[in-house]
C-alpha cells in the first residue's frame, strides 16, 4: 500500500492583483469624497446648564487680544502662562482651562489654546452662551 504524497503549496503570494484593488479603491475615494473647506466658525450657543470648574480662564477678542485670568497677554506668552499658573495648582488632574472666546473669533485660535492644554494634560472647555428664548 502506497501513500500519495501531497502536492506542495507554493508559499507566493501575487502582490499585483492587490495594487491593482489599492487602486481602484484610491480612485473611488477620490471622486466620492467631498473637499470641506471651513474659514470662519462661530463658537456655539448652548442651552445646556452644566457649571464647569473655573482654575483658569483665557479670553480671546475678535480683534487678536488675548486675555489670560482678566490681564492682557500676547498669544506668544500663553503656554508659559499656564504651565506656571499649572504649576501653583493643588490638583494637577482637575486643572481645567476655560476659553471664552467672541462669537466670530477664527476656531483656529481656540484650537491652540486646547492644544496648549493637551500638551498639559489639562481639561479645555469651551464657554457659551445661553441660548436666548
Amino acid at each position: 500500500m502506497s501513500l500519495k504524497k501531497r502536492a506542495k503549496i507554493s508559499p507566493e503570494f501575487s502582490m499585483s492583483s492587490l495594487t491593482d484593488i489599492i487602486f481602484l479603491l484610491l480612485i473611488f475615494f477620490m471622486l466620492t469624497s467631498t473637499v470641506v473647506k471651513v474659514d470662519k466658525y462661530d463658537l456655539p450657543e448652548s442651552d445646556s446648564k452644566t457649571v464647569a470648574p473655573v482654575n483658569i480662564t483665557v479670553g480671546i477678542k475678535k480683534d487678536n487680544t488675548w486675555e489670560f485670568n482678566g490681564q492682557k497677554i500676547k498669544s506668544s506668552q500663553l503656554k508659559s502662562k499656564v504651565r506656571t499658573a499649572l504649576r501653583a495648582q493643588t490638583d494637577k488632574k482637575g486643572a481645567t482651562i476655560t476659553i471664552a472666546a467672541e462669537k466670530g473669533v477664527p476656531f483656529k485660535k481656540v484650537m491652540k489654546v486646547m492644544e496648549v492644554a493637551n500638551a498639559l494634560k489639562m481639561r479645555a472647555i469651551i464657554a457659551t452662551k445661553e441660548v436666548s428664548k
